[in-house]
């Protein structure tokens, strides 16, 4: 049986591949199982329907057969224990690979955000220009950190795990900021997610559906 997982109907990243069910398409690419995607407009993400599955009415979520997950990381989690491919044999390896799925989400993606909702909120606000440099300060902290930590290793911990997939979407989101330039090595990490098979067929999926709508 399939698995069925929810995307925007018309997402608000325009298809650039930034919106959360990216992280999960990838995931199902990268173990090579099959999905049907259900698409929402905003005004369905708040009906009782899509809240039983998602009580925050966001996107995405995924069900097979009687299960029903929300939450992009628990997602990919899921996808990554029960298919081969995103976590590692080795007891210890992968317990390493999810922590560095949990970092993604919990410690470097918060402040990245953070600054998102500033600009999108609070530029034309007479604090805006002081707030900025806070705001990217904290994220530098978290690059310099990851940055130091990778080094000029290909992945996280040995080979690609979820946990790169993880931690690519989210630096993924500094794309417009231009902050990821100041770190050559990742820079180059995130190339080298978005180089692999699976990922481009994510894209593509994701891109396709921007497209349909003739927004291009």
């Amino acid at each position: 049986m399939s698995a069925t997982i929810t995307a925007f109907e018309r997402s608000p990243d325009r298809g650039r591949g930034l919106a959360r069910d990216m992280r999960v398409r990838w995931a199902l690419e990268e173990v090579g199982q099959p999905y049907d995607v259900r698409l929402l407009s905003f005004k369905a993400m708040k009906e009782p329907a899509h809240l039983a599955l998602h009580p925050f009415g966001q996107i995405p979520t995924y069900e097979e057969g009687d299960l029903a997950l929300f939450e992009s990381g628990a997602i990919v989690l899921h996808i990554a224990e029960h298919h081969s491919g995103l976590l590692p044999d080795d007891a210890n390896a992968r317990a390493r690979a999810i922590a560095w799925m949990f970092a993604a989400l919990s410690t470097v993606e918060p402040p990245i955000v953070e600054r998102e909702m500033a600009t999108l909120t609070e530029r034309n606000k007479t604090w805006y220009d002081e707030r900025r440099p806070m705001l990217e300060g904290r994220i530098r902290d978290r690059l310099d950190q990851l940055g130091q930590r990778l080094g000029d290793a290909d992945w996280l911990d040995g080979g690609f795990s979820a946990g790169d997939l993880i931690m690519v979407t989210v630096l993924r989101r500094l794309d417009s900021s231009r902050l990821l330039d100041e770190y050559p090595n990742l820079s180059a990490y995130v190339e080298r997610g978005k180089a692999r098979p699976a990922y481009k067929r994510a894209f593509d999926a994701q891109l396709a559906v921007f497209t349909a709508q003739g927004r291009t």
